[in-house]
């Protein structure tokens, strides 16, 4: 489709530039047709600029396929435009009335083709996030550098289209297998800072895809920041909650970062193993994290409690009972977790499984981990930009999750925090993996 357009745009371009139809002597009726015939093909590319193609199982991936593909109409309309006006004017004789209406039209035909592009994309596209949005924006003026910025959202744009289509299709091949409906239900447990809200899911999309394959989820809507211990008794209610509920006897707990020191302080310490069949651990700091020693004991104790005191108000209002900032940290420590792990031996009535990963570049990382990163690595080496490598294994049973690309994962991208299709890891195949996994020992 852009081929076609480009030829259009070539024939009209070089019709009125050298006003050829006129020096050939061509009947007026002649003119008007092509013209017709070219404006008909420039409004139906425009309102359907992806006829042709692979066909999509999603309206949305359309709607970004037609804007980018008007980008990649436009951007190579502009260069051709520029180079056929260009020629005109330094090889040809043109009327001055002449070349100003041939710009006037060309400015006004990539004007609608670019702004057809870039809305679409805008409205529909999810990979761009505000990141490119706002950059795109920002150097929309500025020569060379918007063009560079166009490359770079049509390539993001394309990229998810195909990887989004690819995903349906092999969703679609594997409905009938339900390669994620385990034998117990799935307990999704968050980590500090943060809650389990309706419309915000705290795991991005991966519960969607695990649905989708024949999951059944349940969360453990516990408060953001409390001690370990205190953590743990509420999710112990709410285990006991979901097994009265459902008489499924037993849980599968996903547990993310601290989440997985609350819940195994619940199977030693409160009686859990009795319900909780598996127990697989995301990013836990399951040694603690030396930089939040570090840090609570040379921060300032009115600075502690200013943050603290801010934090627990906060929460307040969005739905924590009684939410205690410095208990929570404190249970991050180093000192503190290897106290912890005295009171927290294995039960061998759960199965655990730790996985871990690294953030290998700074800078490749989304806020704030991109800036924590290489802090952390001062005190815990290697890191996901809040915990060090050596902090996840626990119980033997570790894997580290690798990228082959220099970006590596973060700890926010191992719960699908930005909703970002990372290249060389899929996290919510890598989820789909993990509950088969489940499903296929039992559990």
């Amino acid at each position: 489709m852009a081929c076609l357009m480009l030829v259009l745009n070539t024939i009209l371009v070089f019709f009125i530039s050298n006003n050829y139809l006129f020096n050939k002597g061509y009947a007026i009726k002649a003119q008007f047709l092509l013209m017709t015939f070219v404006i008909l093909l420039f409004v139906l590319i425009n309102i359907f600029p992806a006829l042709l193609g692979k066909k999509l199982y999603d309206k949305n991936l359309y709607r970004i396929r037609d804007g980018y593909r008007l980008l990649i109409v436009f951007f190579i309309n502009l260069i051709l435009s520029f180079g056929l006006y260009l020629l005109s004017v330094i090889k040809y004789n043109i009327d001055i009335k002449i070349l100003l209406i041939n710009l006037l039209i060309i400015i006004l035909v990539l004007n609608i083709i670019f702004w057809n592009g870039i809305i679409r994309v805008y409205l529909f596209s999810k990979q761009l996030g505000i990141r490119y949005r706002f950059v795109g924006l920002l150097v929309g003026l500025v020569p060379i550098v918007h063009l560079v910025m166009l490359v770079k959202i049509i390539r993001i744009c394309r990229d998810e289209v195909e990887f989004e289509n690819n995903k349906i299709i092999i969703n679609n091949d594997r409905k009938n297998k339900q390669v994620c409906k385990t034998k117990y239900p799935l307990l999704l447990v968050h980590g500090i800072f943060f809650r389990d809200f309706e419309h915000l899911n705290y795991w991005g999309r991966i519960p969607e895809e695990l649905i989708k394959n024949g999951a059944t989820i349940y969360y453990g809507n516990h408060s953001s920041s409390l001690s370990v211990k205190d953590s743990a008794e509420e999710l112990a209610v709410r285990i006991k909650e979901i097994i009265k509920e459902t008489n499924c006897e037993k849980v599968n707990v996903i547990a993310h970062s601290k989440g997985g020191l609350d819940t195994r302080y619940a199977i030693s310490n409160l009686g859990m193993d009795k319900y909780i069949a598996s127990l697989t651990m995301i990013n836990t700091p399951n040694h603690g994290c030396v930089f939040a020693d570090y840090l609570l004991n040379k921060a300032p104790d009115g600075f502690k409690e200013t943050v603290a005191k801010s934090y627990n108000f906060a929460l307040k209002k969005l739905g924590d009972k009684a939410p205690d900032f410095i208990a929570g940290v404190t249970d991050l420590t180093s000192s503190e977790v290897k106290k912890m792990n005295e009171e927290m031996p294995a039960s061998p009535k759960v199965r655990y499984k730790s996985y871990g990963s690294v953030l290998k570049k700074a800078t490749s990382g989304r806020f704030p981990l991109n800036l924590t990163n290489n802090f952390v690595k001062l005190f815990d080496g290697k890191n996901d930009g809040l915990v060090g490598i050596e902090s996840f294994p626990i119980y033997n049973d570790f894997t580290l999750i690798e990228s082959p690309f220099k970006r590596g994962i973060s700890h926010g991208d191992v719960i699908d925090l930005n909703r970002e299709n990372i290249p060389g890891y899929d996290v919510r195949e890598f989820y789909v993996d993990l509950v088969s996994e489940l499903k296929d020992k039992g559990y």
